[in-house]
């Protein structure tokens, strides 16, 4: 029985993952994503070419997969060039087997849209926005974040 859910899933997994579309959005449509007072986002900000943004995508399946059901939703921004946005992030995310929604940042320009997602971002990726608009919350952080880093600031602010 282990074995059939255990397929079953990996299955599911699987063809989300090949199924997934990347819409285009500006700052201003992942703020509008997220801004739902009943649940908690976690918000990457990434490219494929960013060494760093790459080692720390399983840390979002794996955030995904442990809150499940839960009112928390991961959606990971692509930074990667405009050409780049259709056939390469598509099949990137087919071949890592990316769990969460994928979108692709249409903005252009970082003046604009770096204060617009926090203003202390100085524009290095990753970057990721932890935010519960319910609760007032909003964490941000530049640099790469760990599986329990995310789960100690999402489970506290579930809680509180």
């Amino acid at each position: 029985m282990k074995r059939i859910c255990l397929l079953l899933t990996l299955i599911t997994v699987t063809s989300t993952s090949f199924s997934q579309q990347i819409k285009a959005y500006s700052a201003d449509d992942v703020i509008r994503r997220c801004s739902s007072k009943d649940t908690l986002y976690i918000v990457n900000f990434w490219a494929t070419w960013c060494a760093p943004c790459v080692g720390e995508l399983p840390e979002f399946n794996n955030i995904t997969e442990r809150y499940a059901g839960a009112p928390v939703k991961v959606l990971l921004v692509s930074l990667d060039f405009k050409g780049d946005n259709t056939f390469k992030l598509e099949g990137f995310i087919r071949r890592k087997n990316i769990i969460p929604e994928v979108v692709w940042l249409s903005d252009t320009n970082p003046n604009v849209f770096l204060p617009k997602i926090d203003k202390s971002w100085g524009g290095s990726i990753p970057a990721t926005v932890i935010v519960h608009p319910g609760k007032q919350f909003k964490k941000f952080i530049e640099g790469t974040v760990t599986e329990r880093e995310m789960r100690n600031i999402v489970d506290k602010v579930l809680r509180d």
